[in-house]
């Protein structure tokens, strides 16, 4: 465990793995979450990989900058972490708001990501889904920030979501800094640039040359993303499944991992 101190934030995270690993694997979490939510997964990569799990800035025990908590801005923190561990080229994981962190990486930095892995990432909303987000980045900014980021949450699970995983990240939404929940959000989806709706994801994923496994809950959505990757990707859908899918089912994100990886060309 390290704190690694840039240019205007204060990162903490993990390293873990064998003296000699196959590839590092970088474990980016979603809005208002942790590295905590890697725990299940860790212990397992590790036994071969390098395995880097930091928190975001303004996340965990990570500080909160004076500066924007965007997904721009995380991307460039986690270029600066990754050369200062001296772990590059890395396997870029990121779930939700990770997954927009970790895909911005590789599209701006291709010298240090792989391949991407991306676990129902935060973009590729069409305009159904897109129009009330304004609306909810306001009520972020408003009397009750933790009223709105736990409304914005709701969606993320069904019936058959653990409780403990609803529990788990009720605490962490609670405990959040509200500036930085409304900064994030606004940046993934209302700021310009944002890649959150559909068409900027289309020109963002244009840019972005390497192999990824894609893993969505959303048919939809998987069925919009899958012509759009380059050669040597693939794109799952998990149906039944809520957002968090590599919380709920562990050991089969774990399998569709490392059977993916082991089938790309970026051992180190």
């Amino acid at each position: 465990m390290a704190f690694t101190d840039l240019s205007d934030v204060r990162l903490f995270h993990t390293d873990d793995g064998p003296a000699d690993p196959g590839r590092t694997l970088l474990l980016v979490h979603g809005w208002g979450s942790d590295s905590h939510e890697w725990v299940h997964h860790i212990g397992p990569l590790a036994e071969r990989h390098r395995v880097l799990a930091p928190d975001l800035r303004g996340h965990g025990a990570s500080s909160v900058p004076d500066t924007p908590c965007t997904p721009a801005a995380m991307a460039a923190d986690l270029a600066r972490l990754i050369e200062d561990a001296g772990a590059a080229p890395v396997a870029a994981v990121g779930h939700s708001m990770g997954g927009q962190v970790v895909s911005l990486l590789a599209a701006d930095r291709p010298d240090l990501v792989a391949a991407v892995v991306t676990v129902d990432p935060g973009y590729g909303f069409g305009p159904a889904e897109t129009d009330p987000l304004p609306a909810a980045v306001r009520a972020l900014n408003g009397p009750d920030p933790v009223g709105a980021a736990l409304a914005l949450d709701a969606w993320s699970t069904t019936p058959a979501t653990p409780a403990w995983i609803r529990t788990w990240h009720e605490r962490r939404l609670r405990a959040a800094r509200p500036r930085v929940l409304a900064e994030a959000f606004a940046g993934m989806f209302t700021d310009p640039g944002a890649i959150g709706p559909r068409p900027a994801a289309q020109d963002h994923l244009a840019r972005r040359p390497q192999p990824a496994l894609s893993l969505w809950h959303h048919p939809g959505r998987a069925a919009w993303e899958r012509p759009l990757l380059p050669s040597g990707s693939r794109v799952e859908c998990w149906e039944g499944a809520g957002h968090r899918l590599h919380e709920e089912r562990p050991a089969e994100f774990l399998r569709a991992l490392e059977g993916w990886l082991a089938g790309t060309d970026h051992e180190r």
